[in-house]
């Protein structure tokens, strides 16, 4: 399959052919759902905690003598009865992570931009970087290209610094290399925009 070839000023240039197998590809929904779940998953910490009486400082004493003084019978101060106790059936820390095989993940990733190729919020665009970190530079090809004010993720073909942090100050705009893109990302951004090194690094890898 085919598809426009933008600059960074938003003219057409030409065409760029696309690999079948990851852009035009049925977008497997289960695959995505898991993909999106495990995502989320591990950006849970689980490190929230509370003590037991058998952690909580102090107590060691009996507070007073078991009969005699018509109060109830206590071993401790720390009970989880009294103020500054143990805490009864508390959180503990856990581990939330939610493991998926390697290659769903990927079925995951292609299926998500198989879908936006398929919705045309997609463009690829010929590779350009910045000398110097220019915000103003960059929201200029954001406009030439209509995606100014969308919710747009950048796939770039490695790590650019310039390129990072001219964008990092524009609202709904993520910049992520290639490898460091999830199914999340993609589909939590409305607009899809690779570079062209991107692209013929993706179909180079379609295999590995």
């Amino acid at each position: 399959m085919q598809v426009d070839l933008y600059t960074k000023e938003g003219e057409v240039s030409g065409q760029i052919e696309l690999n079948e197998e990851i852009f035009g590809k049925t977008p497997n929904e289960s695959a995505m759902h898991y993909a999106v779940v495990s995502y989320l998953a591990h950006q849970r910490q689980g490190t929230r905690s509370t003590k037991t009486r058998a952690e909580v400082r102090g107590g060691g004493k009996k507070p007073w003598r078991q009969k005699g003084r018509g109060t109830a019978r206590a071993g401790s101060s720390r009970s989880p009865l009294w103020t500054g106790g143990g805490t009864i059936h508390g959180p503990r820390p856990t581990t939330f992570v939610y493991k998926i095989s390697k290659k769903l993940k990927q079925l995951a990733r292609i299926s998500a931009i198989s879908l936006r190729c398929s919705e045309k919020n997609m463009m690829v665009v010929e590779d350009f970087t910045f000398e110097n970190i220019k915000t103003k530079q960059m929201y200029e090809v954001l406009k030439n290209l209509s995606i100014e004010s969308e919710k747009t993720l950048i796939v770039i073909p490695k790590q650019d610094p310039n390129f990072y942090f001219s964008a990092r100050n524009i609202p709904n705009i993520s910049v992520y290399p290639l490898d460091k893109i999830s199914t999340y990302d993609i589909l939590s951004h409305k607009k899809l925009f690779l570079m062209k090194g991107t692209v013929e690094l993706m179909q180079k890898n379609i295999n590995n």
